[in-house]
């Protein structure tokens, strides 16, 4: 079995790239990279499912496998798209949500999450 390689670098290249949007501090470029992440992990499915172009159940005639197409890889993207879409409306209910309390889009650095990361205690001694 030979992979196709344009396939593999289209993998590639929406892999980085969302990969690139998931780091960024926008709630709407979150969302983009992980439906590019989404979208790379379904083109990843489908070409480790086998060779195109045959159907993946065939009659009671022919009972040669060589030529199908493996119907579990397609079900599992078909499931995937679902699971995607029910995380972006996720998140753009998040999204909304914070845009409506704090006018803005871009996700502000917590000063709780800058004492963990310097490696000091928290200065309320109550939580």
């Amino acid at each position: 079995m030979s992979a196709n390689l344009v396939l593999l670098v289209t993998i590639g290249v929406l892999t980085a790239c969302g990969v690139y949007l998931l780091l960024e501090r926008v709630v709407s470029k979150m969302l983009l990279g992980i439906l590019l992440l989404s979208n790379a992990v379904n083109l990843l499915i489908l070409t480790m499912g086998g060779p195109d172009g045959e159907p993946p159940i065939l009659g009671s005639s022919d009972t040669s496998p060589d030529g199908m197409a493996d119907p579990l890889a397609q079900a599992m993207v078909l499931t995937s798209i679902v699971i995607t879409m029910g995380v972006a409306a996720f998140v753009l209910a998040l999204a909304y949500r914070a845009y409506m309390l704090t006018t803005t889009e871009d996700v502000s650095k917590d000063p709780e999450d800058a004492q963990v990361a310097a490696g000091r205690e928290r200065e309320d001694p109550e939580l």
